[in-house]
């Protein structure tokens, strides 16, 4: 869970996430929305798939991208848990 809270400490890839909620997308769709370079947006991309926080499917030519809800709910529990313990 480290990994995704570093992950999620970075407006960018905040936003990449707040992209892929309405859609899975391709790198190139999703780098249309940042003025960085692609190679830059590829960085976040692996930093969000390490921290298990993305997915990845290859589909022809293109990767497309969808987020990993299951740990977005292991930390809202992880959250909640905590919460619940302090009140």
């Amino acid at each position: 869970m480290n990994d995704a809270f570093k992950a999620l400490g970075d407006p960018t890839r905040r936003k990449i996430l707040d992209l892929l909620k309405n859609g899975n997308l391709t790198a190139g769709e999703i780098a249309e929305n940042f003025d960085m370079t692609k190679p830059n947006i590829s960085n976040h991309l692996n930093i969000l798939k390490q921290a298990d926080l993305i997915w990845d499917e290859r589909k022809g030519q293109h990767i497309i991208y969808s987020p990993n809800t299951t740990v977005f709910q292991d930390v809202l529990k992880w959250m909640i848990d905590i919460q619940q313990s302090r009140g």
